[in-house]
């Protein structure tokens, strides 16, 4: 014989109803309905601060110029990227981002101008979450973060592990009063987070007019470019393209290139090889090919 629920019992149902939310529609996805929260929150922020910020940034900072702040922030993150590298056990990669690093670090002006990418120094990648799924962990919840967008378990994990054991941040505290460290770390993330919403300004403009469900398809693009970095088949969809300065020419110099908007002097001629006689990126070039090479003996020769 049945027993009929006490009216406690009933609360006790309706308040774990309630905790439960809808269903997810992705078995990746448990907290959907407090990520599509956080989206709202987020993108909220967006359109009242970051997106104008971006835009008047665009608008006042000529193109050449962004290319270049764009360059050093990327530059800075190049040792984060050789650690796990390293931990990874992939010393060919660790090799050229330490050539990357020093090349544009010296020659390219603390990273202004990319000197190592003209000279077939490509850049790779490299982060603590990587480094977690070569490893065996697995991405673990998708997650929406406030502010920082898009992610999952571990990789959340492993962006805090590299924005806390990053070099030039460690090192920027020692030389620098720890104030003064947090400050310039704090910085760094700043301006890399501007320049990437001011890189994806179109990108996310029409993810956004294209999609029945915005939250649904980002997701699936995220997911589907972070399986791409891992080397995972994915059958998720597309994959985010991100434009590396919306209306800059090639290069992500002035439209047309640099060399449209400003007339090289000696010494862009110089470092182009424009000039009389091997320009520094040939001579690099050809130092880089050479130690790859030994590196790397199945290399074509």
């Amino acid at each position: 014989m049945k027993l009929p629920l006490r009216p406690p019992s009933l609360l006790l149902l309706a308040a774990l109803a309630a905790c439960a939310g809808p269903a997810a529609t992705d078995p990746s996805d448990p907290f959907e309905a407090t990520n599509r929260q956080v989206l709202e929150f987020n993108e909220s922020v967006d359109r009242a601060v970051i997106r104008p910020l971006a835009e008047a940034y665009r608008d006042a900072v000529p193109a050449p110029v962004r290319t270049g702040i764009r360059n050093a922030v990327n530059n800075l993150n190049e040792p984060v990227i050789l650690a796990n590298n390293l931990l990874q056990l992939r010393f060919l990669d660790a090799g050229h981002t330490l050539m990357r690093f020093y090349l544009n670090s010296t020659v390219g002006l603390l990273g202004v101008l990319d000197i190592a990418t003209p000279a077939g120094i490509e850049r790779r990648t490299g982060d603590f979450g990587q480094t977690l799924a070569a490893y065996g962990v697995p991405d673990g919840p998708f997650l929406m973060l406030p502010l920082f967008g898009p992610t999952n378990l571990r990789d959340a994990i492993g962006d805090g592990v590299d924005s806390a054991a990053n070099p030039v941040g460690l090192l920027s505290g020692h030389v620098l009063r720890p104030v003064a460290g947090q400050l310039f770390g704090a910085g760094r993330g700043a301006l890399g987070g501007l320049t990437l919403r001011t890189d994806n300004l179109e990108t996310l403009d029409a993810l956004r007019a294209e999609s029945l469900d915005f939250y649904a398809r980002l997701r699936s693009v995220v997911q589907q470019r972070r399986d791409a970095q891992l080397g995972r088949s994915s059958d998720r969809g597309e994959g985010l393209v991100t434009l590396d300065d919306p209306g800059a020419g090639p290069g992500g110099d002035a439209p047309g290139g640099a060399a449209a908007a400003i007339a090289p002097g000696p010494a862009e001629r110089a470092l182009t090889g424009q000039g009389p006689g091997p320009g520094v990126v040939e001579i690099t070039r050809g130092w880089a090919q050479e130690v790859l090479r030994r590196a790397d003996p199945a290399a074509p020769r």
